[in-house]
């Protein structure tokens, strides 16, 4: 059986979606890492978590949310071609 860390819960439910908060969250997700816990973020508002989401640290900071069918990005067909005469980028 494995085992589990303790878990330290942290109501973020009056925060707001700001680049500080999600740095200072990210910050205390790392600290509560090396003293072997996990944070868990309660009361999250959307808008953090689609900020946490944008930043990439919604699997470390546990935030995820299952998005709908219709807002799944759609992969678009990119190729890029070049010329033999194209200066490099």
């Amino acid at each position: 059986m494995p085992a589990t860390h303790p878990a330290v819960a942290c109501d973020v439910g009056e925060l707001p979606a700001e680049l500080a908060v999600v740095e200072a969250l990210a910050l205390l997700a790392l600290l509560a890492r090396r003293l072997g816990c996990t944070l868990e973020l309660r009361c999250a508002s959307s808008e953090l978590c689609e900020l946490v989401e944008l930043c990439g640290l919604g699997e470390q900071l546990g935030v995820e949310r299952e998005r709908q069918p219709e807002e799944r990005e759609q992969a678009l067909g990119f190729q890029e071609r070049v010329e033999p005469g194209d200066a490099p980028a």
